[in-house]
């Protein structure tokens, strides 16, 4: 054992964290327990086997806590867990990219909370612990925080008032009404009316319907509701902070609520989706792509990262200069694809655009529900062209700008030599980004679609 090791003991879980693993394996066991069950065994003695069940959920969840612990060495958080297969796990700090405290309804009646880190690379949540005081998760999550690297602004603040509390600088909070009219401007909001008509009829004109059948529909449709109705209960007083290191704080949730504490070096990308049913009321949703979040794009009840749930444009143009500081979504230009584009995007072609500011690479798309990515020149990864075989027949190639979150900016179909251009300056940009000095665009070759000599691919070696 090293010192280090002896310096920092390891740390166990709260002791309610069994009982609450347990109780939330306890529901799922009795679910799966069908009603035929009860009915054939009698109650007591289905009251008997769930709670046989329980007591075995309830020793297992307990041997598991009294095996799990975690402690921090140096800059790295260490997890103990497991109980016939033994894991440890050494987390570096420096891949930190956010760490959420969760409280589902059990946890807030407890007074606990779940804190949930994600790291670079991780397709889930890497080091989920469950549970903690909310005292004990809020200094665990500032303590890694503050050990994967502090902001210069963070430092500042904290040596010009030493012994204070850290105070927020308020940002937004989107009314509650806003949030739940924005769901019933949804397709699952709107034909709710039709499929209930459906039903009604069907029932009044087929009196053979059966019960199972109109139980079958009704399901169904609770099924399609269920996604809006999910979202306002996530989304639900969602308000946003800065604290005096410029880290962004992200708090939503009803029957869970989450806090989340957002280094704005980690954001990769800011993209903005106009939904078809919403533009009448010129609105807008805004989220975050950081590297690390768990969830995969189109489940979004996984996913942490909100920026605006619903907004006009003016307050998603505040938020943007709060999260990339000197982009203005008001002057953003950006240049179509050349007209014969057309023959690929009849319809969508003047929706489509790219543009190159000196902080962001600006990509637009979309005909019904029209979106707007930006990528900050830093956290590019890798720059591809990809030229399909009808892009081949029209001179055309896309260009693809790789963050590590996950999402891209996408520059489609452009001519085959803009786009070579476009990867080059890219390149450029992202390299001087990360260099010691900022990026300064005045020494690169200006982004001009008229000068024909500028288009010119890269002479092969």
């Amino acid at each position: 054992m090293t010192t280090s090791d002896a310096a920092e003991p390891r740390r166990r879980l709260h002791p309610l964290s069994p009982f609450l693993h347990g109780f939330k394996s306890i529901v799922v066991i009795a679910g799966a327990l069908s009603w035929n069950t009860l009915r054939e065994v009698g109650l007591e003695k289905f009251t008997l086997v769930v709670a046989g069940l329980a007591v075995l959920v309830v020793l297992f969840s307990l041997v598991n806590w009294l095996n799990t612990g975690y402690h921090v060495i140096g800059r790295e958080l260490r997890i103990q867990d497991g109980l016939l297969w033994r894991r440890n796990r050494a987390i570096p700090l420096e891949r930190l990219q956010s760490v959420e405290l969760r409280r589902p309804l059990l946890a807030q009646l407890t007074g606990l909370a779940e804190l949930r880190l994600e790291v670079v690379g991780g397709h889930k949540t890497e080091a989920p612990l469950a549970y903690l005081t909310v005292r004990d998760a809020a200094a665990l999550r500032e303590r890694l925080l503050a050990l994967a690297g502090r902001t210069a602004g963070e430092t500042q603040a904290q040596a010009a008032a030493p012994g204070l509390p850290a105070l927020e600088r308020p940002l937004l909070r989107v009314a509650n009404r806003d949030l739940v009219i924005s769901q019933l401007l949804t397709p699952q909001a709107i034909l709710l009316p039709v499929g209930v008509a459906f039903v009604i009829t069907q029932f009044a004109l087929a009196p053979t319907w059966t019960f199972i059948g109109i139980a079958s529909t009704v399901t169904a449709m609770a099924g399609v509701l269920l996604q809006p109705l999910r979202r306002v209960l996530q989304d639900w007083d969602f308000r946003l902070a800065s604290d005096p290191g410029g880290r962004l704080l992200v708090r939503y949730g009803l029957l869970e609520t989450r806090s989340q504490v957002v280094p704005l070096n980690r954001v990769q990308s800011v993209s903005l989706t106009w939904p078809l049913l919403w533009r009448a009321q010129k609105w807008l949703h805004a989220r975050l792509d950081i590297a690390g979040f768990a969830g995969r794009e189109g489940r979004d009840e996984k996913r942490s990262d909100r920026l605006l749930p619903v907004g006009d444009f003016g307050t998603a143009r505040y938020l943007v200069a709060e999260v990339l500081p000197g982009v203005d979504l008001a002057v953003l230009a950006t240049s179509p694809p050349p007209p014969r584009a057309r023959w690929r995007h009849p319809f969508a072609l003047r929706y489509m655009g790219v543009g190159l500011t000196p902080e962001v690479f600006v990509s637009r798309f979309g005909l019904l529900t029209r979106e707007m990515t930006l990528v900050p020149y830093a956290r590019l990864q890798s720059v591809r062209v990809v030229q399909g075989p009808v892009q081949r027949l029209f001179g055309l190639a896309t260009v693809v700008a790789d963050t590590a979150g996950g999402r891209s900016g996408q520059a489609h179909d452009r001519d085959v030599h803009e786009a070579w251009a476009l990867a080059e300056q890219l390149a450029t940009r992202a390299r001087l980004a990360r260099g010691p000095v900022p990026l300064m665009t005045d020494r690169l070759p200006a982004y001009e679609a008229a000068d024909d000599s500028f288009w010119r691919r890269p002479v092969e070696s």
